[in-house]
């Protein structure tokens, strides 16, 4: 809860499900007024729901984030209801899981204008809000595959690499304008999400994420997070950091890796449904939920992210144990 303190106005895109359902969550149990755009009523309704009965106050906002003038609609009416937007979280997302050669251009079009211009269309609406009183923060959800891309995931890579691209040069921007706006980027690992149950895939094999998987509340943490400490971006579980790292130091060598090892990676043994749905382009019935079918394999937590959260501690600690190192080696040579 806020502790009497003003309840922060927080909007969220992608809010019906996953990371974005998970996200208002967390930001509800600190008694914040959320504005939830997502496309599904029937996934909005349950994260209003949610985040009433969590302590906060919900605002279901269907509109699509690849239409900015829904968009700009739908954050028109946060203000009117709860008051100016302190932070803006963009995470809608649409994919195809395809090799690329048998994606068609209807359909990586859709893909791209969700995910990539719908970060876009969030961060023009919410900046309209935002600059004229000089304050706020704007929190896109990122992916390790904005650094390293992977097969069979062209669309959701590409946009993702665009949104950092997007990101950076705004971000100079703001800074060479000196605003108060804050801008900070999220970097998530492979997450436990509904969208490997509903995206458009031409795989053979049931969708999944590359393992480790982690739970959608630990993506939800780091972006509460994010969205209060001044951090150019935030990386969340060891495997984003190893990607970003490794593919900075042998991108060559991941690129064979991943040729070799990437398909099966993606694909659970059991086969694709013939009548398997797809929300690419319009929403599908019922509340999905946060959570995805991968729960028995993912974690609730990242030691990681504790360690970027708790840096304090963490050089604490490292000064202990060099401290205790230093100690043992003074006593052997005595």
């Amino acid at each position: 809860m806020n502790n009497g303190m003003k309840s922060e106005v927080v909007v969220i895109t992608g809010a019906s499900a996953g990371v974005g359902r998970a996200t208002a969550q967390a930001f509800a149990r600190q008694g914040a007024m959320v504005g939830l755009i997502a496309r599904g009523r029937e996934g909005l309704e349950g994260a209003r729901k949610d985040v009433e009965s969590l302590g906060g106050k919900g605002l279901a906002l269907p509109a699509d984030v690849a239409r900015y003038d829904e968009v700009e609609s739908a954050a028109a009416a946060v203000e009117k209801e709860f008051g100016p937007i302190d932070i803006w979280v963009n995470n809608a997302m649409t994919t195809v899981f395809s090799p690329f050669r048998e994606i068609k251009p209807e359909e990586y079009k859709r893909a791209t204008e969700v995910t990539y211009l719908g970060a876009v269309y969030g961060t023009m609406a919410a900046l309209k809000n935002m600059l004229p009183r000089n304050q706020g923060c704007i929190v896109q959800v990122g992916s390790a595959l904005a650094y390293r891309s992977i097969p069979l995931q062209a669309p959701y890579c590409g946009a993702k690499h665009a949104i950092r691209g997007f990101t950076d040069s705004l971000r100079s921007e703001l800074l060479h304008d000196q605003s108060g706006i804050h801008l900070t980027m999220v970097h998530m690992p492979a997450l436990n999400t509904p969208q490997f149950n509903w995206c458009k895939t031409r795989l053979p094999r049931h969708p999944k994420p590359v393992p480790p998987i982690f739970q959608p509340e630990v993506a939800a943490e780091a972006i509460v997070w994010a969205a209060h400490h001044r951090r150019r971006e935030v990386y969340v579980g060891r495997s984003t950091v190893k990607a970003i790292w490794g593919n900075k130091v042998a991108p060559g060598i991941l690129d064979r890796y991943l040729a070799a090892t990437g398909y099966d990676a993606q694909q659970t043994r059991e086969p694709v449904s013939a009548d398997r749905p797809s929300n690419l382009f319009e929403p599908l019935p019922g509340d999905p939920g946060a959570h995805g079918i991968f729960d028995a394999e993912a974690a609730d937590r990242s030691i990681q992210f504790w360690e970027t959260s708790h840096r304090p501690w963490t050089a604490l600690a490292g000064v202990g144990l060099a401290a205790m190192a230093c100690f043992a080696y003074w006593k052997r040579i005595r």
